[in-house]
């Protein structure tokens, strides 16, 4: 009977031992889990970069890597249900070209939800990668807008939630320089419409020939700027001026975001 108490301690103690090895073993699953779905992760962000490349250069544009980060927890679920939340893409210092002219945008930043690619398209390589909806924003760089205008001189930029202008003139043999603002809008076509109606130049001669002039000039460059062209078939939806350029929200819905297939 003295014995008994020892005999159950020890089987207490062998008790808690179990338990414990139970817990770090599913400590030591968990982790294990964990790791496994962050480098399948990975692995489908890498190759969501290698697509986004690919498209981009039969674009005939460049940007740096794309920098691709594939949202949700776990992510092998996600897999298995072939249905994935949100992926984001952003690229930087982008390179595009419109009619022979250098567009830059310092960044665009692409965000797809409700992705939809079964298990078989993603092991075969065949098959459709489609997103519910695809929101886009970038920035112009001003410099390169201005480009487009092809007017010797002029500066575009913002002040106050409106595009500016700078240029030189010469008006009846006088060399002014014009300042004022434009209406940014939306045109049809994933172009942007500027239309400058506020220009004014210190010094304009006071004769109504100088001020046609100067309206001449206004309406010269109020012009639709085609955009080149986005991934993913986004279309421009609004833009604004801003001081680190001319921002584009672009959208689509039920997109293909690969080419395989």
């Amino acid at each position: 009977m003295t014995e008994a108490y020892p005999a159950n301690g020890r089987r207490r103690r062998r008790g808690r031992g179990v338990l414990v090895t139970l817990v770090i073993l599913l400590l030591l699953l968990g982790g294990l889990l964990v790791v496994a779905d962050r480098v399948a992760t990975g692995v489908a962000e890498r190759a969501i970069a290698d697509q986004v490349e690919r498209e981009l250069t039969q674009q005939q544009a460049r940007s740096a890597p794309p920098q691709v980060d594939v949202a949700g927890f776990p992510f092998l679920t996600q897999v298995l249900g072939g249905r994935y939340e949100r992926i984001s893409i952003v690229l930087t210092d982008v390179q595009g070209s419109v009619q022979g002219n250098a567009v830059n945008l310092p960044r665009l930043d692409v965000d797809a939800r409700g992705v939809r690619a079964s298990l078989d398209t993603l092991r075969s390589g065949q098959g459709d990668v489609v997103a519910d909806t695809v929101n886009g924003t970038g920035t112009i760089a001003y410099d390169s807008l201005a480009r487009l205008l092809d007017r010797p001189g002029l500066k575009l930029g913002a002040q106050n939630g409106k595009l500016v202008v700078t240029a030189p003139v010469d008006i009846l043999g006088q060399k002014l320089t014009v300042t004022g603002t434009a209406d940014v809008t939306v045109a049809e076509g994933n172009k942007v419409a500027l239309r400058f109606n506020d220009l004014n130049a210190e010094g304009l001669p006071a004769v109504p020939l100088a001020r046609t002039l100067l309206n001449n000039y206004a309406k010269g460059i109020s012009v639709d700027v085609p955009l080149p062209e986005l991934p993913f078939q986004l279309s421009v939806r609004k833009v604004e001026p801003r001081p680190e350029g001319l921002t584009v929200t672009a959208d689509a819905r039920d997109v293909p975001i690969n080419q395989v297939g």
